[in-house]
C-alpha cells in the first residue's frame, strides 16, 4: 500500500486502469488515495465500479478479452486475464466462440464473467443463462460481475 499511495495521481491512474479501464473510475479511486488499508480500497473501488454509468462500463468492458479467448499482449491485465481464465480448456474453445457471438449479437457487448474458480463448462452455462435476459437485467449483471473483477485485481495490484 506504501508503494501505491507515492505513486503521483497520474500513476496511480494508470496502475489502477489495469483493474478497471473507465477512466473516471480509476480518476477517482486514485484522488480519493490514501487509503487507511488494502480492505479499505477494495471496498471503495468495488463500490465505485457498481455505480458507473452504461457508457463507462462499456469503456471497461473494451479492454476485457472475450472468454476463451487469451489476450496476446504481455500486459498485467492480460496476464491476470489468463489467470482468471484458467478454466477454460482447448475442447470448450468452438463452444466460446459461439456462445461470445450470441451474447454479442444479442446484447452489443463482449460477455463478462468474474471466471476466477469456474470451469469452462460452468462459464458456458452462465452465458447460455445470461442469453435469457434482457437488456436491462443483463447490464445489472454485467455491473456485478466488472465489480467482482474489480476487487479481484484491486487485491493483486496492491499485493504484486
Amino acid at each position: 500500500m506504501d508503494r501505491f499511495h507515492s505513486l503521483s495521481h497520474e500513476r496511480a491512474a494508470c496502475e489502477l486502469m489495469t483493474c478497471c479501464a473507465a477512466r473516471s473510475w480509476a480518476a477517482q479511486v486514485s484522488g480519493l488515495r490514501p487509503f487507511p488499508d488494502k480492505a479499505a480500497l477494495v471496498a471503495t473501488g468495488r463500490k465505485l465500479a457498481e455505480q458507473l454509468t452504461w457508457p463507462e462500463v462499456l469503456e471497461a468492458l473494451s479492454a476485457h478479452p472475450r472468454i476463451g479467448q487469451s489476450p496476446a499482449s504481455p500486459t498485467k491485465e492480460a496476464h491476470w486475464s489468463r489467470q482468471e481464465q484458467s478454466g477454460v480448456s482447448a475442447n470448450s474453445h468452438e463452444a466460446f466462440i459461439a456462445g461470445n457471438a450470441a451474447y454479442e449479437n444479442r446484447f452489443g457487448h463482449i460477455f463478462l464473467i468474474c471466471a476466477t474458480g469456474m470451469s469452462g463448462e460452468q462459464m458456458l452455462a452462465e452465458l447460455g443463462s445470461r442469453l435469457e435476459n434482457d437488456v436491462a437485467r443483463e447490464q445489472v449483471v454485467v455491473r456485478q460481475e466488472l465489480a467482482k473483477i474489480v476487487e479481484l485485481r484491486l487485491r493483486k495490484l496492491v499485493t504484486s
